[in-house]
């Protein structure tokens, strides 16, 4: 089954699993945004738009989703911001390099089936010295998980890989630097780290 399939049926569901357990490492993602200016933002894979609650309204705001089922949830939350919603694949943007001053990555990058195509992508509409946020589950190359690594293949068709780990993902997007790699839930499975544009 494709994920943009599954996803149609996952999204009535999705916030009431989602939203509560993960709403402070959203907050403090998101708290990094300057909550002054008038910057340029995307939100990749924004999902049903849970990342919209917690933004400063004096941005403006582009938020994707592939799936129109999720999209159709967040319009609600993009009413009050300068937002608009554009139905795209994470890992086939289509904006001009080098557009957004920051790009959120909340949920997305061990989602997709190929997380350095969508790494890749927020690089090349950032521009050059711009952020990225970057919130999601990842296992480290160390860290055996004999039990994320065996259910990956299968839940990852269905809702979310679970054995990526992030610094191979990195590893393939040389312009990016971390200036910042913090946990945010179950043990530090799931981490909040933000990244720099650096050419």
């Amino acid at each position: 089954m494709k994920l943009s399939t599954s996803y149609r049926w996952i999204a009535p569901l999705y916030d009431a699993v989602v939203a509560a357990p993960l709403a402070a490492a959203r907050r403090a993602s998101l708290a990094q945004i300057p909550a002054s200016g008038r910057l340029q933002i995307l939100l990749s894979g924004a999902g049903t738009g849970l990342d919209l609650l917690h933004v400063p309204s004096c941005h403006r705001y582009v938020a994707t989703d592939l799936v129109e089922a999720m999209l159709a949830r967040a319009r609600a939350r993009a009413r009050s911001l300068d937002c608009t919603l554009v139905r795209a694949d994470s890992a086939c943007l289509p904006f001009a390099h080098e557009r957004f001053d920051i790009v959120i990555l909340h949920l997305i990058v061990a989602v997709v089936g190929q997380p350095a195509a969508v790494l890749a992508e927020a690089a090349r509409v950032t521009r050059c010295g711009g952020t990225l946020l970057v919130l999601d589950k990842f296992l480290s190359r160390s860290q055996p998980a004999p039990l994320r690594r065996l259910l990956s293949p299968l839940v990852g068709q269905l809702a979310t890989r679970l054995d990526v780990v992030f610094e191979d993902v990195l590893a393939c997007v040389p312009q990016l630097g971390v200036t910042s790699d913090q946990p945010a839930l179950a043990g530090g499975w799931f981490r909040r780290i933000a990244l720099r544009k650096t050419a």
